[in-house]
């Protein structure tokens, strides 16, 4: 698909004008004014530049028109925006529609990985299933498709499975990204033969209503007469309004549970390789008891836990640690034990342990104590540690919750030393807690599935020390690394209940003091499926704010830099790169951005997305500023060892234009003749070169207002020379300064 922007006044041919070249002198582009000849005028209609210019003569009848602009295209799809009088080419389908804002983006889906994904049917999809197809024809009944269904029940899984199996081959699968405010037909696309998937889950943007189905049923028009398909699911607490029903080419559908969530994990475990942990699973009854009635979301997940399991048996084995024998638990687990542990419901036991409050340990009695209930959460972050790092850990939790005795676990009414002895000792506490201590004094809490656990269960039962954990489990990383546990917990607690409240929360408290851990916590948030695009509406809000500014730079710089990023989440990035360079006027924030968009420069792909910005700057759409930190990074690219703008600039900027702009502000000037002279330090060797840079930077530096940038420049680039061992700044002096104002403005008095 190509966007064609119908300008039918002007020839593809016709370069179009820039500011620098109306600005442009006579002779070799000097500065001194033009003017009309015999008058004193500047050459412009009137001589008054303040007054407004007049409305332009019509011409005479006879004369010829100017040629219409004529676009080619190379067979496929061609949208044409503007009003154009007549539409000429072999036309296979012609479609009218005003659309007022782009459409929505989405990644391809290649079939065959969507026809290999492991995928379960029970008896109540199978009647959905078959609802939506049409047995004689095998393709769905509608062009348009409505999945209504509880949240996390497999709805989206279902949509993109029928239309992979239920499509033409030829037919591109695309899962949209819907990035809008509200639903709106005109940001649907519409393309020949392809199979569009949409969810709709957002709390507030993805409320359907009914004129939005009215207009779905145009499109659905549209779609049939392109041999398109559109499914859409929508979470069923978003269908409220009792006119949403079924409208010509839609077909609403409802799911109301989710497939057996045991043969979901055995499912998931054979496609990728684990078929025989498969086969042990259905021979423990407890841990199979443990997925009954788990959503399919939670299926995929409890799948993932127990290849977890493995993979950590399998390294338990193979560092066994020197366990002290006396110790509760000192035999290492089995692997039908971890399973178990993985996928084993651990509230009830939880329910005990946290059950109500003694003040001195029991061993009759299964509560913790407040010390000890910090203690069990050091361990379910920390697994295995030295025991001075656990202890702190855990007085550090105490402390940030307010609840720092003399000691933990000793007796009251003693002075804190007779304290610490006649309570627990640590090593004592540990096994109380479940954990176990080595000969080296290194705690081991080999219990990765019930630290998850003891982790969710506090965060879900106690809603006060939400807050006191974020701020404790931050000081506990070890740096911004998703795989550092402490991060890893972050990222899984912060979006626990499908929301971002959390991630706003956290970055409340730690956004200015530790932006590396936010912003590794915010990544893992923004590629979550459920919450991405909650998360990214937070980062949205972040950008305008100084305090997180480093963390929405350095989290889209990694997006931007990695080149497996779906297009949808490249493009979010740079909007939000964008807004922090056009809502914050600090100077550190600016120079992290332009620092950014340096690196960024040099991967091809993020070079055309800053052309893009620069496109967008100079036709008056996006920030002036995140333009003109985009041109200065482009600056930077080379191609060959030489300058990419100067030897083959991208056909969608005014090069000249960009350069005369960015010298002629007080903000960008100096910047640019920094990176100018280094354009012509690098080219001054090499006479064509040089000569073909040096007409481009006459033309941008004429005009008003040019003097002192001119000079400036002339400044910076004493000392470097040509190949003929001509002075540059001498050079650049006299074809800029026309010989009449030589006297008056002589080099050397300026060269300061």
């Amino acid at each position: 698909m190509s966007d064609v922007p119908f300008d039918p006044t002007r020839s593809d041919t016709t370069p179009p004008t820039s500011e620098a070249g109306e600005n442009q002198s006579n002779g070799s582009g000097n500065w001194l004014h033009r003017l009309r000849p015999g008058t004193g005028a500047l050459d412009r209609p009137d001589g008054n530049p303040d007054e407004p210019s007049p409305s332009p003569v019509p011409p005479p009848p006879d004369t010829v028109p100017s040629a219409p602009r004529v676009h080619e295209t190379d067979g496929g799809a061609t949208h044409v925006y503007g009003d154009p009088d007549v539409v000429a080419h072999f036309i296979e389908q012609l479609i009218l529609e005003t659309r007022k804002q782009d459409v929505l983006e989405g990644v391809e889906q290649r079939r065959e990985r969507l026809l290999d994904q492991p995928f379960v049917r029970s008896a109540h999809w199978d009647t959905v299933w078959e609802q939506i197809v049409n047995p004689a024809t095998g393709r769905p009944h509608q062009p348009v498709i409505i999945i209504v269904a509880p949240r996390s029940c497999g709805s989206t899984t279902l949509a993109l499975r029928l239309l992979a199996e239920h499509t033409a081959g030829h037919t591109t699968v695309v899962k949209l990204d819907a990035d809008w405010r509200t639903p709106s037909k005109g940001r649907l696309p519409l393309e020949r033969t392809h199979a569009y998937q949409l969810d709709l889950k957002h709390p507030e943007k993805d409320q359907v209503s009914a004129d939005f189905l009215n207009a779905l049923s145009e499109h659905a028009t549209h779609l049939r007469g392109c041999r398109s398909y559109l499914a859409l699911t929508v979470a069923e607490d978003l269908w409220k309004d009792h006119r949403l029903s079924d409208r010509d080419g839609i077909q609403v559908v409802r799911m109301h549970e989710a497939p057996d969530a045991q043969e979901v994990v055995e499912a998931h475990l054979d496609a990728n390789g684990y078929g025989q942990l498969a086969t042990s699973l259905k021979s423990l009854s407890k841990a199979t008891a443990s997925l009954r009635g788990l959503t399919a979301v939670a299926a995929v997940r409890a799948a993932e836990a127990a290849v977890m399991a493995w993979k950590e048996h399998v390294h338990a084995n193979s560092q066994q640690p020197l366990v002290q024998a006396d110790g509760e638990g000192g035999t290492p687990a089995t692997l039908e034990e971890r399973i178990i542990a993985a996928l084993t419901d651990w509230r009830g036991e939880l329910d005990r342990r946290f059950g109500e409050m003694n003040g001195l340990h029991n061993h009759d009695n299964p509560s913790l104590t407040v010390e000890d209930r910090c203690l069990l959460l050091a361990l379910a972050v920390q697994q295995s540690a030295p025991m001075p790092v656990v202890a702190r850990s855990a007085g550090a939790l105490l402390k940030a919750i307010g609840a720092v005795p003399d000691v933990p676990g000793a007796a009251a009414g003693f002075s804190p030393t007779l304290s610490a002895l006649s309570g627990r000792g640590m090593r004592r506490r540990i096994q109380d807690v479940g954990g176990r201590v080595d000969m080296q004094d290194t705690v081991v809490f080999d219990r990765p599935a019930y630290g998850r656990a003891v982790l969710e269960y506090v965060w879900d039962n106690y809603d006060v020390m939400r807050k006191p954990l974020l701020t404790w489990l931050v000081a506990t990383a070890q740096g911004a690394d998703p795989e550092d546990r402490a991060v890893a917990a972050l990222a899984e607690l912060t979006v626990r209940h499908g929301s971002v409240d959390y991630l706003t929360t956290l970055g409340e408290l730690v956004g200015s003091s530790q932006p590396q851990v936010l912003g590794a916590v915010m990544e893992s948030a923004v590629h979550n499926e459920h919450v991405g695009r909650l998360a990214w509406e937070a980062l949205y809000g972040w950008a305008e704010q100084k305090s997180y500014a480093p963390t929405v730079i350095a989290l889209c710089r990694r997006i931007l830099e990695d080149s497996s990023a779906d297009t949808s989440l490249a493009k979010r990035a740079m909007v939000r790169l964008r807004r922090v360079a056009h809502k914050n006027t600090d100077d550190s924030v600016v120079s992290q951005v332009r620092d950014a968009f340096d690196a960024l420069a040099e991967h091809p792909t993020v070079a055309q997305r800053l052309v893009g910005e620069v496109q967008g700057w100079q036709q008056g759409k996006v920030s002036a500023r995140g333009g003109a930190l985009a041109f200065l990074a482009l600056m930077t690219v080379r191609r060959d060892g030489t300058p990419w703008l100067v030897c083959n600039p991208p056909a969608d900027i005014d090069v000249q234009r960009a350069i005369h702009d960015l010298l002629s502000s007080s903000e960008t000037s100096a910047e640019v003749i920094s990176r100018l002279t280094g354009w012509i330090r690098s080219c001054a060797g090499n006479p064509s070169l040089y000569t073909q840079m040096r007409d481009q930077l006459l033309r941008a530096l004429s005009g008003h207002n040019m003097f002192e940038a001119g000079m400036k420049l002339m400044n910076e680039l004493r000392g470097i020379s040509t190949a003929e061992g001509v002075t540059v700044a001498d050079d650049f002096y006299n074809h800029l300064v026309d010989s009449r104002l030589r006297t008056v403005f002589p080099l050397e008095a300026n060269l300061v």
